[in-house]
């Protein structure tokens, strides 16, 4: 066959050895004899001998059917009777227009009988005149530029030597037409519970015959039928065209069986003059479908959007017919959409009777009715679709406040630390102005006030100016600051003070910004559609099965229907009936109904009958089948005939049940029912769970029973106890399935059902043990396995209660084997399958109504009106962080006493967790009670979007009292909104309205909305409605908003791409591979600027693809590096990682910005590293990089593979960036904060898997984590022992950066003391935590499954404790942290793991770690002479040695001089030992020291080693006395450079003790409580000794007078240090404020010896009359020589 390609895309086919198609008119007697000469080679072939036998089978059929059916009319074909006009009798080309339509109009005109088979109008007069064809479904309108999945079979054989056109325009030769486009099929009035995409099917070639019949067209009609081809009416229902074009289709031959010849057929069916009346034939289809055939599953739109959403417009509600695949236009229809069920059957499926309207046209209610069932749409996403129309019209265009088209830049409360004057420098560009307006401004300036200072180096006169219309820009970013907050409190200058970086900002005016993102007009004007934009959306589960299109199967099984009743072999037609069956119900999800299943078996029975046996088929088929006829088998007594039917009503009657599934039945909701009102409902709830559908076959060998467990909940709580059906196998009709047919009763009353009741099924499997193959490779586990989950909400959202017959969605896990190339999640694929349950169905609906609430009774109590211990005991409840805690006394007294609790709003969630019920009878009380509560704070209204409250009216509460929250805290918090939803029972609620809303106002919101829904709808049980959801955001958004995240989606997908190709390659090629598939991201650019997903308000222009690269760690990451499209801006660089789940990250990095808010807020600023991460699909997503950062394996390794047991690495890596004091102790002190606010972090999140590859430090001393895959506690284990065994990870490198040295200084003490406040401060806010991360636990972390989980967390924050309490635990934290030598073992662990992938450290070449950069002798010129000079001691950080080495070059006359620790002249020689073989090199003195390393005699003696080292190096090899390594060692630092190191004598160092004298100062924390005095005893500093030695410090106290000494209490012993933290609480009880006046505390620091008695370090003597005992008192107290006890 010849390829043709066509215009449209497609592809044709025709016939090699066809002549020409002629375009002159055909004569009468040339299209007979064309006919004669068709029929004449079909009998030929097929050798048909007996035409009038079978003619005479084909009218007894039909005169046995109008016995039964009198009145079985097809709706177009009119009865023909003797006494009406004939065509014949008219003279054609006398008739007027007006005439020849009112006769076409006429009953009676050209009318007779119905055909008893099931007859459908063909396309044309002309070729209804020579063939018949079965009916087919009409598909209505498709979206346009959308094919139908039609196809066109010719039943004429290509040996026609003419080919012509009729005079109406149609050829003869019909076209194979098969949709290249792939079709999305979903049958409307779906629930959340299904959809399935349906793909085009291929072309079918029965094997059986075709009934063809004889022309009747004399050349009479012919002109006829040419005249009514202009008529008005037949333009008016669709037939506007007459040239119907031919050239894109694709003909194929088939050599068909000859069939009888009939009249019988209307020579009126083509008119359709009421094309909504019946269907009709425009697309001749004949499909079969291969069994195991290879279908293409594609997607592409919804054809049916517009009847789900009932809002298309008129302009696009033409009826297209296609006709050889071309679309005809005609008249404006409106018309569904969605599958039309073939009338004739349907009048026998239904038992109904055609009727006829006033004009006497032949009606039919029952086709009409079916569809008109089937074809409603969703009610509830249309009333979802009105209610956003009409939010959609409070936000419109013009209103500037609401539709900026910019991003602002998010603001941050924070406390003022620096004091009221704290100042930047700000440098502004101006357009006009070369270089940048440069000034110092303060902090808590508003940004209106840094405009107006811009303003006055361009005008000079500000009041003619309006200084409202300017903005600040970010430069670099495409963001702007907020004019009516303080420059300080946006997030932008934050992070530019703690990088300390400038402030760079762009003034604008408003019409001079981009405001590319705005809505317009165009965009108000824009119906909400939910589907509309959604097509560029990837659907997150693909179908294992391919799924037909419904009418195509529908079309291939009435052809085998029709072929079956005219063959005598019917053994094999009822075979291919068969199959054509159960293709329909794997397409329909593998439902298999027992109608279906029973018709299968009696047509089996049926077709094995011998011919004689008419007299049992009565019986047999259960039906009348009336009077026989003796022309032949093919007659209603017909068994065939008879199951044939009953089979046809039970595919109908499928159809239905699917899509009536999602919603609640027309017979269930009808307007003439009675109703009911639930609260008076008696009856129990019962339904009848009938089967699972769609079973794998791998379910088959790897269990034996299954069984449900139906529960009933409310609130996330059972309302009854659940109930488990029995426990039944398998069963295999077409598919397995699981057949159960068990009523299920639960004894309670529909009465005491909530509204919000869900009902859950859950399936188990019971493993079959004597498999091989069973799902769990261990064996160990024999108990039942659940498979899976359904939801179904017992009342719709019109509070109906549910009834009729559900098809359930239920996605379950199974462990499958992986094919090649695919990468299933931890071995897990999602498969679904049907559960069928069916509901009792009332005469009358059932329906719930709120309870009435009386606003004009008032009851509050007041609290103080109660006993004192009944008041305590209530505000210790109230006063709890959370209701998790609460017991089940605790819920009744806090329900009890609720009226008293009024002054204390945010308890409510409380009062509400502990209702003893939810019934209708008392709700009215609840409701009453929230309608006199005041409002809550919105952070604490969060805790009503919990599950624990399912009730509407106390969610939409919450939603009003939310309202209140600023745009900027609503982004931070918005994942936990999105989960939220699906505690939502109804698709329209209050709070999507919210988000909705808010994100029409805030594109950073809309922005954020956009990816944590796309991300959501991966979810199995809710993605549809996340979905509707996503579609509305989208829909009102607008059109820029649309292509910027379309764009975004793009590049996404893009980047994902590359990294699966990277990620596969292997090592030696992925940077080839890298490269290359770069190259498709950059063509991306080439089109298009980019906002980045992570962060919208940066804008990428292209890709910096040399700069690109990937990391070496399991999951490969690529490191993507894009060129920033504001000039002003730095490069972009982002991570892209592929295969790893990035929403656990997110949740962990969203926990500790909120943390770092808080603190913030407080005023204490812990320089936390916020960096942003987001999942963009399953296991895809992006994570900000950080710049100028290392991990601490990098720093550690450069000290060799032991180089985490080291002490100095990160101190001497700090420096090397930082080489002046004050550079260095700034970053040290940024180290102090950041490690501070990690180990609070971490601990409170349970973080785990720590090691030092996922901890970084950025240059400028910041610390920060990475890689949350670990978190609540969930350790890493290693064998069967926990990795983590620290509470936290605090090392003693790290403790050597913060004390500056070897031992505890007083910078030790601050980093407690920040630990315990950062602690303290969100211990507050306890509630806060644990209902963020319960409103995560439905999002499918592997980590955060249930409210055990928030366990770890709640006892990590010790509610119920004092900040003293929390204070002495946290301060054993610490010390349990940094005494763990698991932590640096893990490390150590780490580093080998590492170097066995990774080798040496990522450099090319060894470098000295105290050294920034690298040196060479070029630059630096050669060494002439070199010698160690002399030694100093030094103090800091510690007390240790240098050497001076004196270096004298080659043209220099003055020599100059280095500074090198013993430690740095061994780093050299070991990394020189790297490089060169240790022949080449001389031997380093042995390091090894008996006794006291740091003293004279030692130094002096290394002094001379080292000197003979060095001039053995500069005498060794050229090569290696003048490598770059050498001449980097003495290459002078900027500590070389300071005169002060040579000057310095020995013990002048700050920390250098000074003999004979009490020195030091103790912090206390003094309080009162209860009776009890509380003394805490926190840090000492600076401590003295007579020797010099560091001490072993305790502290004791007594309460004088005490001649007892009963009052003495010490602390424990810390050991070696002159800074002892001690965070320890001495207890006095049992003593009256009015005994304590009169007392003393006296406290003493001793030192305690093994060998020598303790020594008197220094003490103080405080009179407890000068404390105010009411409050605590902490402070810093200075010692003295006081006597002490």
């Amino acid at each position: 066959m010849a390829q043709i390609s066509s215009n449209n895309g497609f592809k044709q086919c025709s016939s090699t050895h066809l002549e020409p198609i002629r375009t002159k008119e055909v004569d009468k007697e040339e299209a007979l004899q064309m006919e004669a000469e068709a029929l004449a080679k079909l009998q030929k072939d097929k050798q048909v001998t007996d035409n009038q036998r079978a003619f005479e089978l084909t009218s007894s059929t039909r005169q046995k059917t109008q016995v039964l059916n009198q009145q079985d009319y097809d709706l177009m074909v009119f009865p023909e009777s003797e006494s009406h006009k004939r065509a014949v009798d008219i003279d054609v080309d006398k008739l007027t227009q007006a005439e020849l339509e009112k006769l076409l109009l006429d009953d009676d005109f050209e009318t007779r009988k119905t055909p008893a088979l099931p007859v459908t109008p063909v396309l044309s007069p002309s070729f209804s005149a020579q063939l018949y064809l079965r009916p087919s479904i009409q598909r209505g309108q498709w979206p346009p530029g959308l094919s139908g999945p039609s196809t066109y079979t010719s039943i004429y054989p290509s040996i026609y030597s003419k080919q012509a056109a009729f005079q109406n325009g149609f050829n003869p030769r019909m076209p194979t037409f098969p949709s290249t486009e792939p079709i999305c099929l979903r049958l409307p009035g779906q629930s959340p519970y299904f959809s399935y995409p349906l793909t085009p099917a291929t072309p079918f070639h029965p094997q059986g015959s075709l009934p063809i019949y004889r022309p009747v067209v004399n050349p009479e009609m012919a002109k006829l039928f040419d005249k009514i081809a202009s008529t008005s009416e037949f333009l008016k229902n669709g037939k506007a065209r007459t040239d119907l074009e031919i050239t894109n289709s694709k003909v194929t031959v088939n050599n068909l069986q000859g069939s009888p010849k009939s009249e019988d057929i209307s020579k009126f069916d083509w008119l359709d003059l009421d094309p909504l009346s019946k269907p009709k034939v425009d697309n001749v289809e004949v499909l079969d479908h291969e069994e195991d055939g290879n279908v293409p599953s594609l997607l592409a739109e919804d054809p049916w959007d517009a009847v789900l959403l009932g809002v298309r417009s008129p302009a696009s509600c033409h009826l297209e017919r296609k006709v050889n695949g071309k679309s005809l236009s005609g008249a404006t229809v409106t018309r569904s959409q969605s599958l039309n069920i073939r009338t004739t059957q349907l009048a026998k499926v239904q038992g109904q009777i055609p009727q006829k309207d006033s004009n006497g046209t032949s009606s039919l209610p029952t086709g009409s009715s079916f569809l008109q069932e089937i074809e409603v749409q969703n009610e509830e996403v249309a009333a979802f679709c009105q209610s956003i129309a009409k939010l959609k019209t409070k936000f419109p265009y013009s209103n500037h406040c609401t539709n900026p088209g910019y991003l602002l830049s998010p603001v941050t409360v924070q406390r003022n630390i620096c004091g009221e004057n704290a100042s930047v420098k700000v440098s502004i560009e101006i357009e006009g102005f070369q270089l940048p307006v440069t000034f110092t401004c303060d902090v808590s300036s508003t940004v209106e006030i840094i405009i107006m200072q811009a303003l006055c180096w361009v005008h000079d006169d500000l009041n003619q100016i309006d200084v409202g219309s300017y903005v600040l820009k970010v430069c670099g970013q495409e963001e702007v600051l907020q004019n009516n907050h303080c420059l300080g409190s946006h997030e932008h200058i934050q992070n530019c003070r703690k990088w300390d970086t400038e402030i760079k900002l762009q003034l604008l005016t408003f019409g001079a910004m981009c405001q590319n993102l705005a809505r317009t007009a165009e965009d108000d004007e824009t119906p909400v559609d939910l589907n509309k934009y959604l097509y560029q959306i990837e659907k997150p589960y693909k179908e294992v099965m391919t799924r037909h299109p419904v009418e195509e199967l529908l079309d291939s099984y009435h052809n085998q229907v029709e072929l079956a009743r005219q063959i005598e072999n019917q053994h094999r037609a009822v075979d291919q009936v068969i199959k054509a069956v159960r293709k329909i119900c794997s397409a329909l999800d593998g439902v298999e109904t027992p109608a279906i299943t029973e018709s299968v078996k009696r047509l089996k029975r049926a077709v094995n009958l011998p011919r004689n046996k008419s007299a049992d088929v009565t019986s047999l088929s259960g039906g009348d089948t009336g009077r026989s006829s003796p022309g032949g088998s093919l007659n209603l007594e017909n068994p065939v005939q008879v199951s044939m039917d009953q089979l046809t009503a039970a595919i109908y009657d499928l159809l239905r049940l699917h899509a009536n599934s999602g919603r609640t039945p027309e017979d269930c909701t009808h307007s003439s029912r009675s109703i009911k009102e639930a609260w008076s409902a008696t009856e129990q709830l019962q339904f009848t769970i009938f089967a699972a559908h769609g079973i794998s076959s791998n379910w088959i060998s790897n269990y034996e029973k299954y069984y449900l467990v139906c529960s009933l909940s409310h609130n996330g709580k059972d309302l009854f106890k659940p109930i488990q059906s029995k426990k039944v196998g398998t069963y295999k009709n077409f598919f397995y399935l699981i057949k159960w047919d068990e009523l299920i009763i639960f004894p309670i009353q529909i009465s005491q059902l909530p509204l919000e009741s869900l009902l859950h099924l859950t399936l188990f499997g019971i493993l079959n043990q004597s498999s091989g193959s069973s799902p769990d490779s261990n064996k160990q586990r024999k108990g039942p396995e659940a498979l899976g989950r359904v939801s179904l909400p017992l009342f719709d959202f019109k509070r109906f209660l549910t009834c009729g017959t559900k098809l359930l969605y239920l996605w379950t896990s199974s462990r499958t084997h992986p094919s090649p190339g695919t990468m299933p999640k931890k071995g897990y694929i999602m498969e679904r399958i049907v559960l069928q349950v069916d509901f009792p169905s009332p005469a009358f609906d059932i329906i719930y109504t709120t309870p009435q609430v009386d606003r004009s009774i008032i009851q509050q109590y007041n609290l103080e009106t109660l006993e004192n211990d009944i008041k305590e005991k209530l505000l210790d409840i109230v006063h709890r962080d959370s209701s998790l805690g609460l017991s089940k006394e605790d819920k009744a007294f806090l329900w009890e006493k609720r009226y008293y609790c009024f002054k204390h709003p945010n308890c409510l969630p409380k009062i509400l967790a502990s209702a003893p019920n939810w019934k209708w009878v008392n709700l009215a009380k609840t409701y009453s009670l929230l309608d006199q509560w005041p409002p809550l704070h919105p952070l604490a209204a969060l805790e009503l979007l919990d599950s624990k409250f399912a009730d509407q009216e106390v969610r939409s509460l919450a939603v009003t009292w939310i309202e209140a929250i600023s745009d900027d805290e609503l982004t931070d918090l918005l994942p936990q909104f999105v989960q939220a939803l699906k505690y939502e029972i109804y698709l329209n609620s209050s709070l999507v309205h919210f988000l909705l809303s808010r994100a029409l106002g805030n594109i950073q919101i809309a922005h954020n909305l956009y990816w944590l829904l796309k991300d959501a709808l991966n979810d199995t049980q809710f993605g549809s409605r996340y979905e509707h959801v996503l579609g509305a955001l989208l829909s009102v958004g607008g059109k820029r908003l649309r292509e910027e995240l379309s764009k975004q989606t793009k590049l996404v997908q893009l980047l994902g791409g590359v990294a699966e190709k990277v990620k596969q390659a292997s090592g030696s090629a992925r940077q080839v591979v890298l490269q290359r598939s770069m190259e498709r991201v950059q063509s991306f650019f080439l089109r298009n600027k980019c906002r980045l997903p992570l962060k919208p308000s940066l804008v990428a222009k292209e890709l910096n693809i040399k700069s690109c690269s990937f990391f070496s760690s399991n999951a490969v990451p690529l490191k993507v590096t894009m060129v920033n499209a504001d000039p002003m801006g730095e490069e972009i660089n982002v991570m892209f990682k592929v295969g790893e789940d990035l929403r656990q990250d997110m949740l962990a990095l969203q926990m500790i910005k909120i943390m770092d808010k808080i603190w913030l807020k407080e005023g204490l600023d812990l320089r936390m590293v916020i960096f942003k991460c987001l999942s963009t699909g399953r296991d895809r997503g992006m994570v900000e990089l950080v710049p100028a950062s290392d991990t601490l394996r990098k720093i550690q390794v450069e000290y060799g593979v032991t180089g985490s047991f080291k002490d100095k690495p990160l101190a001497e890596w700090l420096r090397k960036y930082n080489p002046s004091e004050e550079e260095y102790e700034k970053a040290s002190e940024n180290f102090i904060y950041s490690c501070a606010g990690c180990c609070v972090a971490t601990y409170v999140l349970g973080i785990c898997d720590r090691h030092n590859d996922n901890i970084m430090l950025r240059s400028t001393g910041h610390m920060f984590h990475i890689d949350f895959g670990k978190f609540l506690g969930h350790a890493q284990m290693f064998g069967s022992f926990k990795r983590d065994r620290a509470p936290f990870v605090l090392t003693s490198d790290m403790a050597y950066v913060i004390n500056g040295g070897e031992k505890p200084t007083i910078r030790f003490q601050l980093f407690v003391d920040l630990c315990c406040q950062a602690y303290n401060l969100i211990r507050k806010q306890t509630n806060l935590f644990l209902n963020l991360l319960s409103l995560m636990i439905p999002s499918g972390l592997p980590e955060l499954t249930s409210i055990q989980d928030l366990k770890y967390v709640r006892d990590a924050l010790q509610p119920q404790t004092t900040d003293a309490e929390a204070t002495i635990f946290f301060t054993r934290l610490i010390e349990s942290s940094l005494g763990s030598i698991a932590t640096k073992f893990n490390f150590f662990i780490h580093n080998l793991a590492q170097l066995r992938f990774s080798g040496l450290p990522s450099n090319d070449e060894p470098i000295l770690s105290f050294s920034p950069k690298t040196y060479s002798f070029r630059q630096d010129g050669r060494i002439k002479e070199v010698s160690v000079f002399t030694y100093h001691k030094k103090y800091n950080p510690d007390k240790h040695y240098i050497y001076v080495v004196r270096i004298l070059r080659e043209g220099q006359f003055e020599p100059s001089f280095v500074f090198r620790t013993f430690d740095e002249f061994q780093e050299l020689h070991n990394k020189l030992s790297i490089i060169f073989p240790l022949w080449k090199l001389p031997g380093f003195p042995n390091r090894m020291v008996l006794g006291r390393t740091h003293i004279k005699d030692v130094a002096a003696k290394r002094k001379v080693e080292l000197n003979s080292y060095l001039q053995s190096l500069m005498r060794a090899s050229t090569e290696v006395a003048e490598c770059d390594l050498v001449c980097t060692f003495f290459h002078p630092l900027l500590r070389d450079e300071k005169a002060e190191g040579i000057a310095r004598s020995e013990g002048a160092g700050p920390f250098s003790p000074t003999p004979g004298q009490v020195g030091g100062a103790v912090k206390l924390s003094v309080s009162y409580r209860n009776g009890t005095l509380f003394i805490m005893v926190m840090h000492i500093k600076d401590l003295v000794t007579e020797d010099g030695a560091d001490p072993n410090p305790y502290v004791k106290t007594y309460l004088l007078p005490d001649t007892h000494k009963t009052s003495k209490r010490k602390t424990k012993i810390s050991r070696k240090t002159r800074n002892p933290t001690f965070n320890e609480m001495l207890v006095y009880s049992g003593y009256s404020k009015e005994t304590l006046r009169q007392r003393k505390l006296q406290l003493s620091v001793l030192s305690a010896e093994s060998l020598r008695e303790n020594f008197f370090l220094g003490g103080i003597t405080l009179p407890l009359k000068d404390f105010n005992l009411s409050k605590e008192t902490v402070k810093w107290y200075q010692l003295t020589a006081a006597t002490y006890l």
